[in-house]
């Protein structure tokens, strides 16, 4: 029998990294905060520790460039199904919040991926970095949506900005409740809380627990 031949054999420097980040969020998965270590990074990918070094002399590097493609994964897919959606901002919307909360958004084993990342987040500014990143086209793409429907119904007596960070900000509330205890409520509940919240902007009553200066503006 011929010896097995190495995982990476003949692979361009690119695919080799990008396997080393698909090895590294597999390894959160299924080991947590101990998945951090290298040793269980290369065992997971099946290569030596002096590899991973190679491509990534930084072990923070690595676990930077591993949260950005789990949230572009994620993200991605929900961005995706909004844009797959009936030509209407309250369609893409509804299919936007159904999305985010179906899986994979709601698999537990997300839940542990993103803990681990978060408990970086203070003392790794590669972390930051990518975080301040990827929240902004979050943002962005939520206000971009709730822009589309402001036109659509004529009406929108709220800031844009602050409605996509309420909104964003809502909607990882609920996600991470129902991961901590799924019997909260159902997904289907937290859909429509977010419906009705979205609903709650174009309503008559002023709101007046926010900055006066903050209404007027769509931008």
């Amino acid at each position: 029998m011929s010896p097995r031949k190495p995982r990476f054999e003949r692979q361009l420097p690119q695919e080799r990294r990008q396997a080393l980040i698909d090895a590294t969020i597999e390894s959160l998965k299924r080991y947590g905060h101990e998945g951090l270590s290298v040793r269980r990074i290369s065992a997971q990918a099946g290569v030596s520790i002096g590899l991973i070094n190679h491509h990534f002399p930084k072990k923070d590097t690595l676990i930077a460039q591993a949260y950005r493609h789990f949230n572009s994964q994620l993200v991605g897919g929900v961005r995706a199904a909004a844009l797959q959606a009936p030509a209407t901002a309250r369609a893409r919307l509804r299919a936007f919040f159904k999305a985010t909360f179906s899986p994979p958004n709601l698999e537990r084993d997300v839940l542990t991926v993103w803990v681990v990342f978060w408990s970086l987040y203070r003392h790794s500014p590669e972390i930051q970095k990518v975080h301040g990143e990827t929240y902004r086209e979050h943002v962005d793409l939520v206000r971009a949506m709730l822009a589309d429907l402001a036109a659509e119904a004529g009406k929108f007596r709220f800031s844009l900005r602050l409605a996509a960070i309420g909104l964003t900000a809502m909607i990882d509330g609920l996600w991470l409740e129902w991961c901590l205890d799924p019997g909260n409520f159902r997904p289907a509940e937290a859909i429509a809380l977010c419906e009705s919240w979205v609903d709650s902007l174009g309503a008559d009553a002023p709101h007046a627990d926010i900055p006066a200066e903050a209404l007027p503006s769509s931008r």
